[in-house]
């Protein structure tokens, strides 16, 4: 029986997966600290911040992907846009806790309408940083692709 790494594979030997069978499991994100960017993200999302897994600290987002925050101690972080998607009813309160502590939002991505709101595609939006200086983003509305 051959060896499955030396049967070669062509665009017709491998079923191709239906359209709604790849998904986002997870993403590392780097960060300096990262019980604090975790607990961050988590407070501000009114998440929970799972246990750790090897090297890594997850925040599940519910829908079947989490955050795994790793520990980059030594080198900068390049800072990432994560964007949100957030029941509306939930976006007050997100932008009540940033508030609560002292986190500037912006209505855009270049930060540069403090305090400000969006309303993109018929929703509302926010843009802030994290303690990594990741720019993240909460929506309630996805965006609309041509």
């Amino acid at each position: 029986m051959p060896d499955a790494l030396d049967v070669p594979l062509t665009p017709s030997s491998v079923p191709e997966p239906p359209a709604t069978a790849v998904q986002l499991n997870h993403t590392a994100v780097l960060a300096r600290d990262r019980r604090l960017s975790a607990e961050f993200l988590a407070v501000i999302l009114g998440l929970e911040v799972g246990a750790p897994f090897g090297p890594f600290l997850p925040v599940d987002l519910g829908n079947g992907v989490t955050l795994d925050y790793y520990e980059q101690r030594d080198e900068p972080i390049q800072s990432q846009h994560y964007a949100f998607l957030v029941p509306e009813e939930q976006f007050d309160a997100m932008i009540a806790r940033l508030e609560a502590v002292g986190v500037t939002y912006y209505a855009d991505p270049n930060h540069t309408e403090p305090g400000r709101i969006n309303r993109l595609f018929g929703g509302r939006g926010a843009y802030f940083d994290d303690p990594d200086g990741h720019n993240l983003e909460i929506m309630t509305r996805p965006y609309v692709r041509p």
